[in-house]
């Protein structure tokens, strides 16, 4: 899907507030109501906007650790990969799941209470997920730049 100027104007605008009204976006971006209600509706169909959240701040609902863990599976067949893919996703404590390339097969972001709760996670549901060969914790010191917003990029 190509963006353009109006488009991304309103990516940029809904990601730093999703609760600003209709009129308000469409008057940031010199559009009428109507017309800026279907840019959004049509960004929302082409599942460009897949949703709307609350971002929390983590350590006020009591999850004061965040650990990235990397990990390697035994086998590389796919039905192993999936049958891995399908566990973590059902894991409410991993809040991100990546499948990536180098020396590991998957990154977990994963949240805890505190220390002892993560290793009471990690060594009884991580550990035993299907096909681990190996994993490594690394824990987050301090949070520099968290995930708010992606770069709005024009296309073409």
């Amino acid at each position: 899907m190509s963006l353009g100027p109006t488009e991304i104007k309103i990516l940029s605008l809904l990601q730093q507030d999703a609760r600003t009204t209709n009129q308000t976006l469409a008057d940031e971006i010199g559009l009428s109501a109507s017309p800026c209600w279907r840019k959004v509706r049509k960004l929302e169909e082409d599942e460009v906007i897949q949703g709307y959240r609350a971002v929390l701040n983590r350590k006020k609902i009591g999850l004061g650790v965040m650990v990235f863990v990397r990990v390697s599976i035994d086998s590389h067949s796919e039905s192993e990969a999936r049958r891995f893919e399908q566990e973590v996703t059902e894991l409410e404590h991993v809040v991100a799941c990546y499948s990536i390339g180098g020396d590991a097969d998957f990154l977990l972001q994963v949240v805890a209470r505190d220390l002892d709760a993560y290793a009471d996670f990690a060594m009884a549901v991580i550990r035993r997920l299907p096909g681990i060969k190996e994993m490594q914790s690394m824990f987050v010191l301090k949070e520099i730049k968290p995930l708010v917003s992606y770069p709005i990029i024009k296309q073409g």
